[in-house]
């Protein structure tokens, strides 16, 4: 059974319920059910110029040729991030803004050109882009929302003012863009979001859930995340549920514990599919890895940095439950704040409504459980709700590796999602609420890239030939 998302008022009461029964809810009950504005104070320092502390790293990116013309290429600061526009020699007068993914929690700001060929597509086909590197690095969705808005403006101001404007990123990124397109509604034409979060909040869920019942199955609990996880408990748990040795392509080391581990770790990141058994053992090391915090724990701490401030797991229910009750005996785990966790506005990691009202196309790995495929189940429930489902179309790729897709993969979901701009012709998609067609030896096939599967690169052959 998938975990379902905090959304609606009733669950959204029961929160509330559930957290002041165990007394962590702060006084000012209205002031949490109506949630708060997560606004940062006016910057005093110039536009121009980094926030304190950070560094923004933009060497000089040398043009690109099209048809034998060069690009143009403009860089600098805007918004306290470091920016780079590209035009081509014959602009069609549209814009893609391309957002990056997670960049840690380091101090160095850096630009990304678009990846998977997609920046000399843009350039051939007549596309300007631009990139910005935020404000600050972090798992921070508000920033990203911003600067992808700010660079937008900056084009219009500086630039030209674009016939239509786009977005295009990757995970993280895809958090952003999902958010972007409710935060300014009509602003963007369409986005192609790639292995992106768009379950948003629900992706920590999910990491802590992972951890929380490996922990009870191995009866090894440790929760809140010690900072020796890694070299003390984690082995113990693996010991414990005979995943030391499980390897992608090895024999199943895995006991019944850890055959209820896999089974409840794949049902919550997208229900029985191809590959997931192997992609199992390829990302369980990591799920674990990623929950482990790098410093003492402090108040300052964001969610990104301490994910324990807005997940939780009171209304989760486990499956399959046997042969341990996990219903019964798991730890609970609460939000530390519940403001986060509820509010409607733009926060560090907001909420994703389903609201998107511009021609959406996604791509996604079955096997990611990084940003796991669930991450586009989420979304097409949330769009379902809201009648926006004529306006998302999701496709997936069969590869396990996070954000990996070949530029034939990239390049075509792109030329579909303009045609679909430009012309209203909606193209095809893959059905990712349909279990039984997810569970289909075949699924994925229409739009994985045949090529990179007879080639044998990153994870392909991790899956079965398609016919």
């Amino acid at each position: 059974m998938r975990k379902p998302k905090l959304r609606y008022l009733a669950v959204g009461a029961a929160l509330v319920v559930a957290i002041s029964a165990i007394g962590v809810l702060p006084a000012n009950a209205s002031a949490v059910v109506a949630g708060l504005h997560n606004s940062n104070p006016p910057s005093t320092v110039p536009d121009d110029q980094p926030l304190p502390g950070f560094t923004i790293v933009n060497p000089p990116l040398a043009p690109a040729m099209v048809n034998g013309v060069a690009s143009t290429v403009r860089q600098g600061v805007t918004g306290h991030a470091g920016y780079i526009i590209e035009t081509p020699p014959n602009w069609n007068g549209d814009l893609v803004v391309w957002d990056h993914g997670f960049r840690g929690q380091g101090m160095t700001l850096t630009v990304d050109a678009p990846g998977f060929g997609l920046r000399q597509k843009f350039l051939n086909e007549g596309y300007a882009w631009a990139a910005s590197s935020y404000s600050k690095n972090g798992f921070n969705i508000q920033v990203g929302v911003l600067a992808s808005k700010g660079i937008a403006d900056f084009f219009r101001k500086n630039v030209a003012r674009p016939h239509r404007t786009f977005l295009a990123g990757v995970s993280m990124g895809g958090y952003i863009i999902g958010r972007a397109l409710e935060q300014y509604p009509g602003f963007f034409e369409g986005a192609l979001p790639m292995c992106g979060v768009m379950g948003d909040q629900t992706l920590i869920d999910f990491y802590t859930d992972y951890n929380l019942v490996a922990q009870d199955l191995a009866g090894v609990r440790s929760y809140p995340i010690p900072l020796d996880y890694l070299t003390n408990q984690v082995p113990q748990i693996q010991a414990a549920l005979g995943l030391t040795t499980l390897t992608p392509t090895g024999p199943d080391t895995t006991n019944d514990l850890g055959k209820q581990l896999r089974a409840v770790t794949l049902n919550e990141t997208g229900g029985p599919r191809p590959g997931d058994k192997a992609s199992f053992a390829f990302w369980k090391n990591f799920l674990f890895q990623i929950a482990t915090p790098t410093v003492p724990p402090s108040p300052d701490d964001t969610p990104g940095q301490r994910p324990g401030k807005i997940t939780t797991n009171l209304f989760t229910r486990y499956d399959p439950n046997s042969p341990v009750d996990l219903n019964r005996t798991i730890q609970r785990v609460a939000p530390e704040d519940v403001r986060q966790r509820l509010s409607p506005f733009l926060t560090e990691v907001p909420k994703i409504e389903g609201r998107p009202f511009a021609k959406v196309v996604t791509l996604h790995g079955l096997g990611d459980m990084f940003v796991p495929f669930s991450m586009e189940q989420r979304y097409a429930e949330d769009v379902a709700r809201h009648l926006q489902s004529f306006n998302v179309v999701q496709r997936a790729i069969r590869s396990t590796n996070h954000c990996e897709f070949s530029p034939t993969e990239a390049g075509t979901a792109w030329d579909d999602l303009v045609t679909w701009v430009r012309t209203g012709k909606r193209p095809a998609g893959d059905k990712v609420l349909d279990e039984a067609a997810v569970a289909d030896p075949n699924f994925g096939c229409q739009f994985s890239d045949k090529a990179a599967f007879t080639a044998g690169t990153g994870t392909r052959r991790l899956y079965a030939a398609c016919p």
